[in-house]
């Protein structure tokens, strides 16, 4: 099971990224993934997931509405697309999914935003 984060970068205040999760080594379409984030001196969050069999979205209060989540199944890839970007956006971002009882992270990728 593997998992690569890519998409992370610098940008302004009421800026857009999209992060996207690449995902290998298991079947993909039946499994949650997870997005998750980690400030400097800080825990790690939960930011939003996707259930592989329905569809089904949670997002945390601070990015309703902001952030929205999505799969390509032909690409094995999920995708966090992030608007209306703020400072407290700051963090390292992961993406995660539990396989038979075991939780892989992807490598994080670094989202910085400016003021």
């Amino acid at each position: 099971v593997q998992l690569q984060a890519y998409g992370g970068g610098s940008v302004q205040a009421g800026g857009s990224l999209r992060l996207s999760c690449v995902a290998s080594g298991f079947n993909f379409e039946q499994y949650i993934i997870g997005w998750f984030r980690q400030a400097p001196g800080k825990e790690r969050e939960g930011v939003s997931c996707m259930d592989g069999y329905d569809g089904r979205t949670v997002y945390a209060d601070s990015v309703k509405g902001r952030f929205t989540v999505s799969r390509d199944y032909a690409r094995n890839t999920v995708y966090l697309q992030m608007n209306d970007l703020k400072p407290e956006d700051t963090a390292a971002y992961y993406c995660t999914t539990l396989w038979k009882g075991t939780r892989f992270w992807g490598r994080g990728t670094q989202v910085t935003v400016s003021s």
